[in-house]
């Protein structure tokens, strides 16, 4: 870990406001995995958005945004997200969000496929569509044109253009970890 976690009695003015906001947000929208440490200080890409509160703050918009405006169906969503995250090898990313498709109640086996840079032969319609654009976007260049064309199909125009966002958030999101070198915590 490159930046140490920030107590609470620790953050200055300019953080406080962030951390308690990130927090909230957390605790209503990220309860199956470990996101505060003993101290009370947050963990995950959290940590690193605090440190640097205006550009922490603005990908906290973001990411507030993709959560509370969400039209994708979730299982596709946690598809998208295990992809991103499995092609970073983003350790707290995969930790995180095969808590979440676990409590969704997704079998071990996709779990494994999807962590593995594999396709799984048992999605649905949607879920194969997202795993197809989050593929082919997170292995660089544009999107070919029957992706695209099927996510908008798929997914309505919004839905598609929410895929891809999505998507780059999540890039983002595995760069932070990645980037500063942020640990797993322990499982209960």
């Amino acid at each position: 870990m490159r930046l140490p976690p920030i107590a609470p009695a620790d953050l200055t003015p300019e953080q406080q406001p962030l951390y308690e906001d990130m927090k909230k947000g957390i605790s209503s929208n990220f309860n199956d995995f470990k996101t505060v440490d003993e101290n009370g200080a947050l963990i995950g890409p959290w940590n690193p958005w605090l440190h640097e509160p205006v550009m922490g703050g603005a990908v906290w918009e973001l990411t507030k945004a993709m959560s509370i405006q969400a039209t994708l169906p979730d299982d596709a969503r946690q598809v998208a997200i295990l992809v991103t995250g499995a092609h970073f090898d983003a350790a707290y990313e995969i930790y995180a969000h095969i808590a979440v498709a676990e409590r969704e109640k997704m079998s071990a086996t996709r779990l494994s496929e999807l962590c593995a840079n594999i396709k799984p032969n048992d999605l649905n319609a949607q879920e194969s569509v997202a795993y197809d654009v989050a593929f082919a976007l997170v292995n660089g260049g544009v999107l070919p044109e029957p992706c695209y064309r099927l996510a908008v199909a798929t997914f309505g125009q919004h839905g598609a253009n929410e895929l891809i966002y999505l998507v780059g958030l999540y890039c983002l999101v595995s760069t932070t970890l990645n980037g500063f070198n942020v640990p797993v915590p322990e499982r209960e």
